[in-house]
C-alpha cells in the first residue's frame, strides 16, 4: 500500500515526516506552505493514485472547510484513507465536521504524529526524545529544558536552503532527514544546543562531501552539478540553436553555473530563474549571454554574466510549469513559435 505524506515546510512539518519515515515503508513525501500550494500538491497526489489502496497523511497543515470537502469528494470513488494530524486551532471547525481530521492544540504536530504511530508500532526512546525537542520549540515552551536545543534545530531547518525542493524534491527531503538524524546525536549532551550550533557547518559539509574536503559552497556546488548532470534532459533548454540548462532558485548561480558549464562543455549557457522574476544568465567561453538577456528580458551585463527581469513570470511550485514559461518566452522573442 502506498502512503503519500504531505506536510508543512518548517521544523515541525518536516519532523512529522521524519517520524513517519521511521515507522513506515513505501512513503512518498511532499511539502507545502498554506493556501493554494496545498491544493496544487493535493491535486498532484490524487492524480497519481489509481485503483490501488493508498493512504494520504496530512500533517502540520490546517485546511479550510472547502478544501476538506473537495479532497473528500475527489477521493470518494478511490480506495484511499485520508488522515490529517494537526495542532492549529484555526482547524477546529473542520475537525468537528470531518472524522478524518484530528486536532489537538496542546501538542506540536510532530508530537501528535509520534504519539499516533508509537501507539500502533511501539515507542522509540531516542525518536521520542527528539520529538520532545521539536514540541518544546514549536509550541514555545520557554521553560522546557529542550527549548534551546529546539531553537537551534528550528534555525538549522529554516536555513537548509542548499538543495532547492522544487527542482530536487527527493534530494531535499533526504538532506532534511540527514540533518535531523544528526540532531539526534546531540540529545544526551550537556549544553546540547551550544554543541550543535558549533557543529552545524561541519554537519552540512559532511552531507555533500564526496572525495576531498572543500568549502561548503564548493561542496554544495559539486553536488548540484552532479544532480543536474543526472537530469540533463529534464533541465535543458534551447536558444537560437544553442543548448543551455535552466534552474530555479538554485542559489549561488555564478558558482554553480560556471562549475556546470566547465564540467559539461556541450552546454553553452546557464539560466537561473527566481521567484522574484529575476533571471541570471551565465556562460563559459564565447557565448554572449548579454545579448541573450537583452533580447529575452531587456536585460544585459557582461558577456559571460548578465541578468534581467521577466515581468510576466508567474511563480510556481512545479518545475515543469516554470520551464514552460521560460521556453515560451524564448520562442516568442526569437519568433520560433
Amino acid at each position: 500500500m502506498k502512503i503519500y505524506h504531505l506536510s508543512h515546510t518548517d521544523l515541525d512539518g518536516y519532523s512529522c515526516q521524519f517520524v513517519s519515515s521511521f515507522y513506515l515503508k513505501n512513503v512518498e513525501f511532499y511539502n507545502s506552505n498554506y493556501g493554494k500550494e496545498i491544493d496544487k500538491k493535493m491535486s498532484h497526489i490524487i492524480s497519481k493514485i489509481g485503483d490501488e489502496k493508498a493512504v494520504i497523511l496530512i500533517t502540520d497543515l490546517n485546511l479550510t472547510k472547502a478544501q476538506c470537502q473537495s479532497y473528500q469528494d475527489q477521493l470518494k470513488n478511490k480506495d484511499v484513507k485520508l488522515i490529517l494530524l494537526d495542532h492549529h486551532q484555526t482547524g477546529a471547525e473542520c475537525a468537528a465536521e470531518f472524522s478524518w481530521y484530528y486536532l489537538d492544540n496542546a501538542r506540536s504536530a510532530t508530537k501528535i504524529c509520534y504519539d499516533f504511530f508509537s501507539a500502533i508500532f511501539g515507542k522509540d526512546e531516542r525518536l521520542g526524545a527528539y520529538c520532545d525537542v521539536v514540541n518544546a520549540v514549536d509550541i514555545w515552551l520557554k521553560n522546557d529544558p529542550n527549548f534551546e536545543l529546539g531553537k537551534v534545530c528550528m534555525g538549522a531547518i529554516a536555513g537548509a536552503k542548499e538543495i532547492n525542493k522544487v527542482m530536487f524534491e527527493d534530494e531535499h527531503i533526504e538532506y532534511i532527514f540527514y540533518l535531523m538524524r544528526s540532531f539526534c546525536e546531540f540529545l544526551s549532551l550537556n549544553n546540547a544546543h551550544i554543541e550543535l550550533d558549533n557543529r552545524l557547518h561541519g554537519i552540512k559539509k559532511e552531507f555533500f562531501y564526496l572525495k576531498n574536503d572543500d568549502t561548503l559552497s564548493n561542496l554544495n556546488s559539486s553536488y548540484l552539478v552532479r544532480r543536474l548532470e543526472a537530469n540533463k534532459d529534464k533541465f535543458s533548454i534551447n536558444y537560437r540553436g544553442s543548448k543551455g540548462i535552466l534552474t530555479y532558485n538554485i542559489g549561488s548561480a555564478s558558482v554553480i553555473g560556471n562549475d556546470f558549464l566547465v564540467a559539461n562543455p556541450e552546454f553553452d549557457f546557464f539560466i537561473d530563474m527566481t521567484s522574484k522574476k529575476t533571471m541570471s544568465f551565465r556562460s563559459n567561453g564565447d557565448f554572449d549571454v548579454s545579448q541573450m538577456a537583452k533580447e529575452l528580458c531587456d536585460g544585459g551585463g557582461h558577456k559571460n554574466a548578465s541578468g534581467g527581469f521577466f515581468a510576466g513570470f508567474v511563480d510556481s511550485y512545479n518545475y515543469d510549469e516554470i520551464k514552460s514559461q521560460v521556453v515560451n518566452l524564448i520562442n516568442k522573442k526569437t519568433g520560433e513559435l
